[in-house]
């Protein structure tokens, strides 16, 4: 009993610890905050979406809109991303996504920014042009759906990505005007899309 119990707290920690899988922070790792509500995207998943995403990361400014644990963002400034901005709306997980940061950011860098607010509160903001987009929001809501649609007025340069993580079992949701799904895959109960906009979304002018 002793010994299952000891499991269970090793367990624990180490789904607490992530690592990065690429780029010039190799074999980092960090830990998120221990009371976070967050599902971090896998290692396997992480290392396919990123083989996808290929030479468009280097140079591109990149928005994590459900940022978590952060792995996605940190994941795109290893591998060369000019600029990440992290939008997590619980204090704790943007607390530690900032201490990380700074550890692991020159001081003065502008490379990132942590904005804990909820998503769908930033993107009602005054819109600013992304490369790149990560969007994992909570499973079991609409806020794919609402995202897509709001991203597409304003927020996405022209054919930028956007990679998508939902259930597995959730059909994708109805995509903006001229976008397309360049890729897709499942992992167990993740399904994750990687869709491109076109050169001139609804959303332009």
């Amino acid at each position: 009993m002793a010994s299952s119990r000891l499991s269970v707290k090793r367990t624990a920690r180490e789904t607490r610890v992530l690592r990065i899988i690429g780029g010039t922070w190799r074999g980092r790792r960090w830990r998120f905050a221990a009371d976070a509500e967050v599902r971090p995207t896998p290692d396997r998943i992480r290392e396919t979406l990123f083989n996808w995403l290929n030479t468009r990361i280097a140079g591109a400014r990149c928005l994590d809109l459900f940022a978590g644990s952060g792995a996605l963002g940190l994941e795109a400034l290893s591998r060369g991303a000019a600029h990440v901005t992290f939008i997590e709306r619980h204090p704790a997980s943007a607390a530690a996504l900032q201490s990380v940061l700074r550890e692991w950011l020159p001081a003065g860098s502008s490379r990132a920014q942590v904005t804990s607010l909820d998503a769908m509160r930033f993107l009602a903001r005054p819109p600013v042009t992304y490369d790149c987009v990560f969007l994992d929001p909570p499973f079991a809501t609409s806020l794919a759906a609402e995202a897509l649609t709001t991203l597409d007025a304003g927020w996405l340069a022209p054919r930028a990505l956007i990679y998508l993580e939902q259930a597995a079992r959730a059909a994708l949701p109805a995509l903006p005007q001229g976008w397309t799904v360049l890729r897709t895959k499942r992992a167990g109960e993740v399904g994750y899309h990687l869709l491109e906009r076109s050169a001139i979304g609804a959303g332009s002018g």
